[in-house]
Protein backbone atom coordinates (compact mmCIF):
# COMPACT_ATOMS: atom_id res chain seq x y z
CA UNK A 1 0.00 0.00 0.00
CA UNK A 2 1.60 3.23 -1.17
CA UNK A 3 0.79 6.42 0.75
CA UNK A 4 0.59 9.90 -0.74
CA UNK A 5 2.47 12.77 0.89
CA UNK A 6 -0.44 13.92 3.10
CA UNK A 7 -1.02 10.43 4.44
CA UNK A 8 2.67 9.98 5.17
CA UNK A 9 2.66 13.21 7.17
CA UNK A 10 -0.35 12.10 9.21
CA UNK A 11 1.31 8.78 9.98
CA UNK A 12 4.51 10.54 11.01
CA UNK A 13 2.54 12.92 13.23
CA UNK A 14 0.71 9.99 14.86
CA UNK A 15 3.93 8.14 15.56
CA UNK A 16 5.51 11.27 17.01
CA UNK A 17 2.59 12.33 19.20
CA UNK A 18 1.88 8.79 20.44
CA UNK A 19 5.43 7.91 21.44
CA UNK A 20 5.25 9.30 24.97
CA UNK A 21 1.91 7.57 25.59
CA UNK A 22 3.19 4.22 24.34
CA UNK A 23 6.22 4.56 26.57
CA UNK A 24 3.92 5.27 29.50
CA UNK A 25 1.75 2.21 28.78
CA UNK A 26 4.82 -0.03 28.39
CA UNK A 27 6.19 1.20 31.72
CA UNK A 28 2.77 0.70 33.33
CA UNK A 29 2.70 -2.90 32.12
CA UNK A 30 6.25 -3.55 33.32
CA UNK A 31 5.25 -2.41 36.81
CA UNK A 32 2.15 -4.60 37.21
CA UNK A 33 1.78 -6.00 40.72
CA UNK A 34 1.88 -9.61 41.85
CA UNK A 35 -1.27 -10.63 43.72
CA UNK A 36 -1.36 -13.61 46.12
CA UNK A 37 -4.29 -15.97 45.60
CA UNK A 38 -4.71 -16.11 49.38
CA UNK A 39 -5.38 -12.37 49.34
CA UNK A 40 -8.00 -12.74 46.59
CA UNK A 41 -9.78 -15.44 48.60
CA UNK A 42 -9.57 -13.38 51.78
CA UNK A 43 -10.92 -10.24 50.08
CA UNK A 44 -13.78 -12.35 48.65
CA UNK A 45 -14.78 -13.49 52.13
CA UNK A 46 -13.70 -17.05 51.43
CA UNK A 47 -13.34 -19.40 48.44
CA UNK A 48 -17.08 -19.35 47.77
CA UNK A 49 -16.73 -15.70 46.78
CA UNK A 50 -14.28 -16.40 43.94
CA UNK A 51 -15.05 -17.41 40.34
CA UNK A 52 -12.67 -18.12 37.47
CA UNK A 53 -13.88 -17.35 33.97
CA UNK A 54 -11.80 -19.33 31.45
CA UNK A 55 -12.39 -17.81 28.02
CA UNK A 56 -11.96 -19.77 24.76
CA UNK A 57 -9.28 -22.17 25.93
CA UNK A 58 -10.21 -24.58 23.16
CA UNK A 59 -8.37 -26.72 20.63
CA UNK A 60 -9.29 -24.27 17.86
CA UNK A 61 -7.33 -21.43 19.47
CA UNK A 62 -4.43 -23.44 20.89
CA UNK A 63 -3.65 -26.34 18.59
CA UNK A 64 -5.68 -26.92 15.43
CA UNK A 65 -7.41 -24.65 12.95
CA UNK A 66 -6.99 -21.31 11.19
CA UNK A 67 -7.03 -19.34 14.48
CA UNK A 68 -4.71 -21.60 16.48
CA UNK A 69 -1.74 -19.69 17.88
CA UNK A 70 1.40 -20.81 19.74
CA UNK A 71 1.17 -17.59 21.74
CA UNK A 72 -2.19 -18.72 23.10
CA UNK A 73 -1.06 -22.33 23.58
CA UNK A 74 1.68 -20.97 25.84
CA UNK A 75 -0.83 -19.77 28.46
CA UNK A 76 -2.43 -23.20 28.92
CA UNK A 77 0.05 -24.27 31.60
CA UNK A 78 -0.19 -21.03 33.67
CA UNK A 79 -3.98 -21.28 33.56
CA UNK A 80 -3.97 -24.95 34.58
CA UNK A 81 -1.62 -24.06 37.43
CA UNK A 82 -3.90 -21.22 38.61
CA UNK A 83 -6.99 -23.44 38.44
CA UNK A 84 -5.28 -26.19 40.43
CA UNK A 85 -4.17 -23.77 43.13
CA UNK A 86 -7.61 -22.18 43.26
CA UNK A 87 -9.26 -25.58 43.61
CA UNK A 88 -6.83 -26.53 46.35
CA UNK A 89 -7.81 -23.29 48.12
CA UNK A 90 -11.45 -24.35 48.04
CA UNK A 91 -12.70 -22.41 45.00
CA UNK A 92 -15.61 -24.21 43.32
CA UNK A 93 -16.78 -21.80 40.61
CA UNK A 94 -15.05 -22.53 37.28
CA UNK A 95 -16.81 -21.16 34.19
CA UNK A 96 -15.57 -22.26 30.76
CA UNK A 97 -16.89 -19.65 28.32
CA UNK A 98 -16.25 -21.05 24.86
CA UNK A 99 -16.94 -20.45 21.19
CA UNK A 100 -19.50 -22.90 19.82
CA UNK A 101 -20.48 -21.58 16.42
CA UNK A 102 -23.14 -22.97 14.10
CA UNK A 103 -22.27 -23.55 10.45
CA UNK A 104 -22.40 -20.29 8.53
CA UNK A 105 -22.02 -18.04 11.58
CA UNK A 106 -21.98 -14.32 10.64
CA UNK A 107 -18.81 -14.01 12.74
CA UNK A 108 -16.98 -16.01 10.10
CA UNK A 109 -17.10 -12.95 7.84
CA UNK A 110 -14.58 -11.32 10.18
CA UNK A 111 -12.55 -14.26 11.47
CA UNK A 112 -13.23 -17.13 9.10
CA UNK A 113 -14.75 -20.50 10.12
CA UNK A 114 -13.62 -21.66 13.55
CA UNK A 115 -14.81 -23.67 16.57
CA UNK A 116 -17.90 -25.05 14.85
CA UNK A 117 -20.12 -27.11 17.15
CA UNK A 118 -19.28 -30.80 16.93
CA UNK A 119 -15.76 -30.31 15.53
CA UNK A 120 -12.47 -30.92 17.38
CA UNK A 121 -11.78 -27.16 17.37
CA UNK A 122 -14.75 -26.51 19.67
CA UNK A 123 -13.46 -28.90 22.34
CA UNK A 124 -11.84 -27.81 25.58
CA UNK A 125 -8.06 -28.28 25.54
CA UNK A 126 -7.12 -31.71 26.93
CA UNK A 127 -5.00 -30.18 29.71
CA UNK A 128 -8.19 -28.81 31.28
CA UNK A 129 -10.22 -31.93 30.61
CA UNK A 130 -7.59 -34.01 32.42
CA UNK A 131 -7.93 -32.10 35.67
CA UNK A 132 -9.46 -34.29 38.42
CA UNK A 133 -12.05 -31.58 39.18
CA UNK A 134 -13.12 -30.99 35.56
CA UNK A 135 -16.56 -32.30 36.48
CA UNK A 136 -17.03 -29.02 38.37
CA UNK A 137 -16.62 -26.92 35.22
CA UNK A 138 -19.68 -25.01 34.07
CA UNK A 139 -19.44 -24.83 30.29
CA UNK A 140 -21.07 -21.79 28.74
CA UNK A 141 -21.16 -21.95 24.92
CA UNK A 142 -21.27 -18.66 23.02
CA UNK A 143 -21.93 -17.80 19.38
CA UNK A 144 -20.06 -14.50 19.27
CA UNK A 145 -17.22 -12.69 20.97
CA UNK A 146 -19.74 -11.58 23.62
CA UNK A 147 -19.86 -13.83 26.70
CA UNK A 148 -23.33 -12.64 27.68
CA UNK A 149 -25.47 -12.18 24.55
CA UNK A 150 -27.50 -15.34 24.02
CA UNK A 151 -25.66 -17.26 26.74
CA UNK A 152 -26.31 -18.50 30.28
CA UNK A 153 -23.73 -16.20 31.86
CA UNK A 154 -26.11 -13.44 32.97
CA UNK A 155 -28.45 -15.91 34.69
CA UNK A 156 -25.46 -17.50 36.44
CA UNK A 157 -24.26 -14.11 37.61
CA UNK A 158 -27.71 -13.20 38.93
CA UNK A 159 -27.88 -16.50 40.82
CA UNK A 160 -24.45 -16.01 42.48
CA UNK A 161 -24.35 -12.59 44.12
CA UNK A 162 -22.02 -14.04 46.75
CA UNK A 163 -19.17 -14.04 44.22
CA UNK A 164 -17.22 -10.82 44.74
CA UNK A 165 -13.99 -11.65 42.90
CA UNK A 166 -14.18 -12.61 39.22
CA UNK A 167 -10.87 -13.71 37.67
CA UNK A 168 -10.78 -13.69 33.86
CA UNK A 169 -8.19 -15.76 31.95
CA UNK A 170 -7.85 -17.09 28.40
CA UNK A 171 -7.86 -15.59 24.92
CA UNK A 172 -7.80 -13.33 23.10
CA UNK A 173 -6.73 -10.43 25.31
CA UNK A 174 -8.14 -7.77 23.00
CA UNK A 175 -11.21 -9.68 21.81
CA UNK A 176 -13.06 -12.21 23.97
CA UNK A 177 -11.11 -11.67 27.19
CA UNK A 178 -11.67 -7.94 26.83
CA UNK A 179 -15.37 -8.45 26.16
CA UNK A 180 -15.73 -10.73 29.19
CA UNK A 181 -13.88 -8.47 31.61
CA UNK A 182 -15.75 -5.42 30.37
CA UNK A 183 -19.14 -7.16 30.60
CA UNK A 184 -18.42 -8.12 34.20
CA UNK A 185 -17.16 -4.66 35.14
CA UNK A 186 -19.92 -2.74 33.33
CA UNK A 187 -22.53 -5.01 34.92
CA UNK A 188 -21.14 -4.15 38.36
CA UNK A 189 -21.19 -0.45 37.53
CA UNK A 190 -24.71 -0.44 36.08
CA UNK A 191 -26.23 -2.48 38.91
CA UNK A 192 -24.10 -0.80 41.61
CA UNK A 193 -22.67 -4.11 42.75
CA UNK A 194 -19.54 -4.32 44.84
CA UNK A 195 -17.48 -6.99 43.15
CA UNK A 196 -14.07 -6.84 41.51
CA UNK A 197 -12.86 -8.11 38.13
CA UNK A 198 -9.26 -9.32 37.94
CA UNK A 199 -7.10 -10.16 34.93
CA UNK A 200 -3.65 -11.76 35.47
CA UNK A 201 -1.43 -10.83 32.54
CA UNK A 202 0.40 -14.15 32.48
CA UNK A 203 -2.88 -16.01 31.91
CA UNK A 204 -4.15 -14.06 28.89
CA UNK A 205 -2.78 -13.68 25.37
CA UNK A 206 -3.68 -12.81 21.80
CA UNK A 207 -2.53 -13.87 18.34
CA UNK A 208 -0.05 -12.12 16.02
CA UNK A 209 -0.48 -11.54 12.30
CA UNK A 210 2.18 -9.36 10.71
CA UNK A 211 1.50 -6.59 8.22
CA UNK A 212 3.58 -8.43 5.63
CA UNK A 213 1.67 -11.70 5.99
CA UNK A 214 -1.68 -9.93 6.02
CA UNK A 215 -0.93 -7.86 2.92
CA UNK A 216 0.19 -10.97 1.06
CA UNK A 217 -3.27 -12.54 1.40
CA UNK A 218 -5.46 -9.45 1.66
CA UNK A 219 -6.22 -9.90 5.36
CA UNK A 220 -6.22 -7.52 8.33
CA UNK A 221 -2.95 -7.44 10.30
CA UNK A 222 -2.90 -7.84 14.06
CA UNK A 223 0.10 -6.81 16.16
CA UNK A 224 -0.12 -9.26 19.04
CA UNK A 225 2.30 -7.53 21.40
CA UNK A 226 0.81 -4.06 20.94
CA UNK A 227 -2.84 -5.11 21.06
CA UNK A 228 -2.24 -7.33 24.10
CA UNK A 229 -0.72 -4.33 25.87
CA UNK A 230 -3.37 -1.82 24.81
CA UNK A 231 -6.21 -4.18 25.76
CA UNK A 232 -4.75 -4.69 29.23
CA UNK A 233 -4.39 -0.94 29.66
CA UNK A 234 -7.91 -0.25 28.43
CA UNK A 235 -9.36 -2.80 30.85
CA UNK A 236 -7.46 -1.14 33.69
CA UNK A 237 -8.64 2.26 32.47
CA UNK A 238 -12.21 1.02 32.96
CA UNK A 239 -11.67 -0.29 36.47
CA UNK A 240 -10.58 -3.88 35.89
CA UNK A 241 -7.77 -4.91 38.24
CA UNK A 242 -4.92 -6.01 35.96
CA UNK A 243 -2.01 -7.75 37.70
CA UNK A 244 1.16 -9.49 36.56
CA UNK A 245 0.21 -12.84 38.06
CA UNK A 246 -1.84 -14.41 40.85
CA UNK A 247 0.59 -16.45 42.92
Amino acid sequence: MKMVTGEEERVSDLLRTSESFLRYVAEWEADLAVLPLAQVVREAGGPGGVALHVVDLTVGFCDTGRLASPRIAAIVFPIVDLLCRAHAAGVKHFLLIQDAHPEGSPEFEAFGPHCVVGTPEAKTVPELEALPFSNQFLRIPKRSISPSIGTELESWMAAHPEVTRHIVVGDCTDICVYQTAMYLKMRANALMLEYEVLVPEDCVQTYDFSVERAQAIGAIPHDGDLLHLIALYHMALNGVRVVRTIT
